[in-house]
């Protein structure tokens, strides 16, 4: 059990065709693309949240508008939003929580994706903001359902981070992204209490995979 085999679990194989078919790729491709982003979502996090500020805001964002309860109809929400709709949701404005996430980094990070995927980055530009909602709200209902304070949720995230990066060609992908994010004593630390809290509080909240 790990947050990144969480998130995606929530993509389905039919989710998965209407985002290929979106953005005019194979699914296999999408699948992979899929995958870079979550992780680069996650490493963007993780960065956010090393600070005190940053993670307070994150708490306080989750806490007000992402409860997890999407999670039940996410197949109704992602056919909203490939029609345009969402994006006066806080709770589904994919492209407010990537200017929070990624800041600039979002254009570097949608062609680094683009090159590990075979997918160029204005596809990958058409994925971003429909897959961090999904993000969100996985994180929103570990913390609900998990009691998790604001520290079990820096770690967390910084253990799916490294779940992340750990995962084939990840580590280069976050590395060429996000820089030095992931290294670090501290960080460390938190990744290796991240990987207790997966296992002891993620898997009684989403289920055994």
């Amino acid at each position: 059990m790990n947050l990144m085999d969480i998130l995606q679990g929530q993509v389905s194989d039919e989710m998965l065709g209407q985002l290929s078919d979106h953005i005019g790729a194979e699914p296999e491709q999408t699948a992979q693309a899929t995958n870079g982003i979550f992780a680069t979502l996650l490493g963007g996090l993780a960065n956010n949240t090393s600070s005190e500020g940053g993670l307070s805001a994150l708490g306080n964002a989750l806490d007000r508008d992402h409860d997890g309860s999407m999670l039940d109809d996410l197949a109704g929400m992602v056919g909203g939003m490939l029609q345009g709709g969402g994006q006066d949701s806080r709770a589904t404005n994919g492209s407010g929580m990537l200017n929070h996430i990624l800041g600039d980094r979002q254009e570097v990070a949608a062609e680094q994706i683009g090159q590990s995927s075979g997918l160029s980055a204005g596809q990958i530009m058409k994925l971003l903001p429909i897959l961090a909602p999904i993000v969100m709200s996985v994180l929103g209902k570990a913390k609900s359902s998990g009691g998790l304070d604001l520290g079990s949720l820096a770690s967390v995230i910084m253990g799916g981070a490294q779940q992340g990066q750990q995962q084939g060609g990840m580590g280069d992908l976050l590395g060429n992204i996000l820089g030095s994010v992931m290294g670090g004593g501290q960080q460390e630390q938190q990744s290796q209490q991240g990987g207790g809290l997966l296992g002891s509080v993620l898997g009684g909240i989403f289920g055994k995979r």
